[in-house]
């Protein structure tokens, strides 16, 4: 790639490797679709390429138990529970309705089998298995889903129970299930990897996945469907082709085809006229500034986290980047420290942005370069 990078002070920076980009052509308009609320994000960048109503509270019905599945995730990986793990079903997880992975109160079922059946066949039986061995309680692992809502900025969403089934507290966005989503996939790509596949068994029972998109779309891999009747018809999607992939979130949907329909549209659209590169990477060197009364003079500087710009296709050539650092650098400065930010704009646009922070540290200088860099300053 080739990217400008214009500092407060004017300067001119030029990366290698440039990148080809076939010639720009006109974006149609996104697709028409009649649910109560969708968007389209993309998963590395966070760019919204279309939404409606994305910010509008709605009931999530079943795509609740990606944030179960999150918590559940969350405590393997720190070590608090195993897949091997055997649960115990109680009467209360045996007697819930709705879609089932048919397990009988008093069986032993592992964490995985569990996580399996919730997944990929949408047990909210398993969904209550896990969140009460987990937590010891419904009510106790409803706290621990809004905490992790909480952290990951999910700002308009309310969880009272781990399979979605109705309650008038019980509400989500478009935005906030992307959000969550993009975090389940990228912490854990492990288990991620169960949202495709297309068929479980259990207990002599085999039930596909209900997530029409997976035999529809071979570049899908994920992620949720949901159904009440409040909540109508949703469906969190993901697809990857080449190095891009985007996340689909329709909610309200008026049927089962509609809301299929609806993640395609978006899907193909997205990939059809959007792109996205990563313009750097995080924790690399972008720069050298400059540092007053330091050991050194220089500090390499870079994005604490990678650059991706998602922009339409045919306008790479378009993208320029600036360095603004928040003041003049002056020692002791430490490793991580943000400095500023890289800002990524095509024309008088925005794109994107990250922290630019320092790559080492640079401790105070002694009485010469301090003595020196004083009378530079001032002449």
């Amino acid at each position: 790639m080739k990217s400008a990078l214009k500092l407060s002070l004017l300067w001119l920076l030029l990366c290698a490797a440039p990148l080809l980009s076939m010639a720009a052509q006109p974006i149609p308009a996104a697709p028409e679709l009649g649910a109560k609320g969708f968007l389209l994000v993309d998963f590395n960048s966070g760019t919204a390429l279309t939404e409606k109503n994305a910010d509008e509270p709605l009931e999530p019905a079943s795509l609740t138990k990606i944030m179960t599945a999150y918590v559940v995730f969350r405590e393997l990986t720190a070590g608090h529970i195993a897949l091997s793990d055997i649960v115990t079903v109680s009467e209360k997880a045996w007697r819930t309705g709705g879609s089932r992975m048919f397990i009988e109160v008093g069986s032993q079922v592992s964490v995985e089998d569990l996580l399996k059946g919730m997944i990929i066949q949408s047990g909210n039986d398993a969904s209550v298995a896990l969140a009460e061995y987990v937590a010891g309680s419904l009510d106790s692992f409803a706290n621990m889903m809004n905490a992790n809502a909480k952290r990951l900025g999910m700002s308009s969403t309310h969880f009272t129970n781990p399979n979605g089934l109705p309650d008038p507290e019980l509400y989500t966005t478009a935005r906030d299930m992307a959000r969550l989503t993009v975090a389940l996939i990228r912490e854990f790509p492990e288990y991620y990897k169960w949202y495709g596949q297309t068929e479980f068994t259990y207990n002599d029972i085999t039930q596909a996945n209900r997530n029409p998109l997976l035999k529809r779309d071979a570049t899908a891999d994920g992620v949720k469907t949901g159904h009440t009747k409040a909540a109508g018809y949703c469906l969190v999607g993901s697809a990857k082709r080449d190095d891009m992939r985007l996340i689909s979130v329709v909610m309200g949907a008026a049927s089962p085809s509609a809301r299929a329909e609806a993640s395609l549209a978006l899907l193909n659209w997205g990939f059809r006229f959007y792109e996205s590169h990563q313009l750097f990477a995080a924790d690399q060197p972008i720069e050298s500034l400059r540092v007053w009364y330091g050991e050194q003079e220089n500090l390499p500087v870079g994005p604490s986290i990678d650059v991706v710009a998602t922009i339409p296709r045919g306008t790479y050539d378009k993208l320029s980047a600036r360095l603004e650092k928040t003041s003049d650098l002056t020692a002791p400065i430490a490793k991580g420290a943000r400095l500023g930010d890289v800002i990524v704009t095509m024309g008088d646009e925005e794109v994107t942005r990250a922290p630019l922070v320092a790559l080492q540290d640079v401790p105070e200088g002694g009485l010469w370069r301090k003595a020196k860099d004083s009378l530079l300053q001032i002449f």
